[in-house]
């Protein structure tokens, strides 16, 4: 095995222990010594792969906002790709609802205002809106990013409300909730 495929390993095998303390304590809960220890290393050993618990943070959050982006222009497709654009967002999360709290930066604190810093959040932010982008450009209404601004909202609004079982009071799904909004928003 070459140093640099020993190397990738090593990296995978912190990121996915990350994931795992990430989402059981949240941004604000996790350590690098709780990372270290689930991946099998010192807390010095990390040091080798990434500078600090933020800079593994946004790498995770960098490779889900890289999948979204692949999801959504796989399906922002044809005469309805404002509307099937939207749902793969919908579906992308609600498939992996850790990726929405860990984009959220949602922890045992509950929902606040973090962020990773001045250095790394715009270039997040600017991806999120790049995995927008199919939506956006599918939109023919005169005020796009408003709209595209609603429909993220829906979204994240339903799945934390599925994923919390609030909409058990309603007894409906949060997907047909979705789709619902999207049959009467203009696009």
């Amino acid at each position: 095995m070459s140093a640099s495929t020993k190397k990738e390993l090593g990296r995978q095998r912190i990121l996915d222990a990350a994931r795992e303390v990430f989402a059981e304590q949240g941004l604000e809960g996790a350590s690098l010594r709780a990372i270290a220890a689930r991946a099998g290393y010192t807390p010095a050993a990390l040091y080798f792969h990434f500078d600090s618990r933020e800079a593994i943070y946004a790498e995770l959050l960098r490779a889900s906002l890289a999948d979204l982006t692949v999801a959504i222009a796989a399906a922002a497709q044809g005469p309805d790709a404002f509307r099937q654009g939207a749902m793969a967002l919908f579906d992308f999360y609600a498939a992996r609802p850790q990726e929405l709290a860990l984009g959220l930066y949602l922890g045992p604190g509950g929902p606040a205002p973090r962020g990773l810093g001045q250095g790394v959040d715009p270039e997040l932010n600017a991806l999120l809106l790049e995995a927008l982008a199919p939506i956006r450009a599918a939109a023919t209404v005169p005020e796009p990013d408003a709209l595209v601004a609603e429909v993220f909202a829906q979204a994240v609004g339903l799945l934390v409300l599925s994923e919390t079982r609030r909409l058990r009071l309603f007894g409906l799904p949060a997907r047909g909730l979705m789709q619902r909004l999207l049959e009467r928003m203009p696009c």
